[in-house]
């Protein structure tokens, strides 16, 4: 079953029970499916597309809810906290630090990186292999502690 029709069934669950929260992200991701689709070029959205798509708007929603913490903004950073919970229901689960950070080592030694100039070829072949299992901004501080040993 694609994500938009687990979308679509949840938007009504959501609106039956009279979910506001939840309802707002799952509008947001389905407009964002919509855009997708009808975007110039575009043909239907694979699985991988539509994980890429809920990967942004969770990055979105992270970056928003730093800079309301900043301004002292609780009120919006609550609402950005809760439409991030309801977009992770349909994210793959991510790596843990020590999962991460031994696939790395992994694809450190895989790629023969030995120094922080080595960075471009190991996150070049870890973002591949580790899409959507792992944040890109987490991969990068890992790389670079781990290069710098």
């Amino acid at each position: 079953m694609s994500l938009e029709l687990d979308i679509n069934g949840a938007i009504k669950t959501a609106m039956l029970a009279k979910a506001e929260a939840e309802l707002r992200a799952l509008r947001a991701i389905k407009a964002a499916i919509l855009v997708a689709k009808t975007a110039e070029g575009a043909s239907e959205l694979t699985e991988e597309d539509e994980q890429k798509l809920l990967q942004k708007l969770s990055k979105q929603r992270k970056d928003s809810l730093e800079i309301f913490r900043q301004q002292n903004r609780e009120d919006l950073a609550k609402k950005e906290e809760e439409e991030l919970a309801v977009i992770a229901r349909y994210l793959p689960q991510q790596m843990d630090e020590a999962a991460l950070r031994t696939a790395l080592t992994e694809i450190i030694a895989a790629v023969g990186a030995s120094s922080p100039a080595d960075m471009g070829k190991v996150m070049g072949a870890a973002t591949k292999q580790l899409a959507g299992k792992a944040e890109g901004k987490m991969i990068s501080a890992l790389v670079k502690e781990l290069l710098t040993k």
